[in-house]
């Protein structure tokens, strides 16, 4: 769905999570402290490898995003040039989206559908270039397919397709989806950036080799060259909130100690314990943001 008109805001509780692929590991490690201790949302917003990472919250399993991707990150099955060549696409689909949650460290499928939370996964629409804001509660075949979309980067992925559309990585479109989360009535918000404050994207280098790469595509390529604008435009909304103390921010202090593609287990462990640590020692805050009207 697009973002509907924007509701009265209530106590919901919201959870944000931006994507940056590899970086989400900082952001897996303040999801596993936030289920040690029990903070539970209303509704749950994910791009990329938010939504990839962020089903485990749903889930309530701990140690699983940090656990498979050490495992895996030197597999070619996984993420290599080699599955780009072999299948088109850089994160293998059938291992990724089949063989890891199936068999090889199980998704805990009842568990997902039984917690109330709202599930909602961001992807961008290739022929519209716009935002498809899909609720997934059901962990089905159609749920993987989102799931995948969300985090199917241009170039290195093939598009998705699923509910009659074609789908890429969300955060083209939206990067940040708290002004979304915000307009389901969710007034109480926890974000989880990937990046330190600060940052600023800039605008994509080589517009003029994207717009003929996919010049299939216009829609795309306009939002593309105005996704720096969207993002932080999202970045000043969470700016302003977070001042109100409407919002409460997990981010890194410094920049990660990886790119969007890490194949180093020990590099993994350090984002992930980053974001751990932070989580640990902030605490009291959160307790005191959750409980505050």
């Amino acid at each position: 769905m697009d973002a509907p008109s924007e509701k009265k805001f209530s106590t919901r509780k919201g959870l944000v999570l931006e994507g940056g692929a590899m970086r989400g590991l900082f952001s897996a490690g303040v999801m596993d402290v936030l289920m040690a201790h029990d903070f539970r949302f209303d509704a749950i917003a994910g791009v990329s490898a938010g939504a990839a990472f962020g089903c485990n919250y749903k889930s309530g399993q701990i140690g699983r995003v940090l656990r498979y991707n050490k495992r895996f990150c030197r597999d070619k099955r996984f993420c290599s040039w080699s599955s780009l060549l072999k299948t088109g696409d850089l994160f293998g689909a059938d291992f990724c989206y089949r063989e890891l949650p199936d068999h090889l460290d199980p998704f805990d499928r009842r568990a997902f559908e039984s917690n109330p939370a709202d599930f909602w996964i961001v992807c961008t629409d290739v022929h519209t270039g716009k935002a498809r804001y899909q609720l997934c509660n059901q962990a089905d075949e159609d749920c993987f397919k989102w799931m995948r979309a969300s985090a199917s980067m241009p170039f290195v992925s093939r598009t998705v397709a699923v509910g009659g559309g074609e789908y890429l990585d969300g955060a083209l479109a939206d990067s940040i989806p708290l002004a979304f989360l915000r307009s389901q009535g969710c007034g109480k918000n926890v974000v989880i950036l990937t990046q330190p404050r600060g940052y600023v994207k800039r605008k994509q280098k080589g517009m003029a080799f994207f717009a003929w790469a996919l010049r299939k595509y216009p829609q795309l390529v306009q939002s593309l060259e105005r996704r720096h604008e969207r993002y932080n435009a999202a970045l000043r909304l969470v700016d302003e909130l977070e001042k109100k103390n409407e919002i409460f921010v997990f981010r890194p202090e410094n920049p990660l100690p990886l790119g969007r593609l890490c194949h180093d287990p020990e590099l993994l462990q350090a984002a992930y314990d980053i974001g751990r640590n932070q989580a640990l020692r902030r605490l009291p805050e959160l307790t005191v943001f959750f409980k505050s009207s």
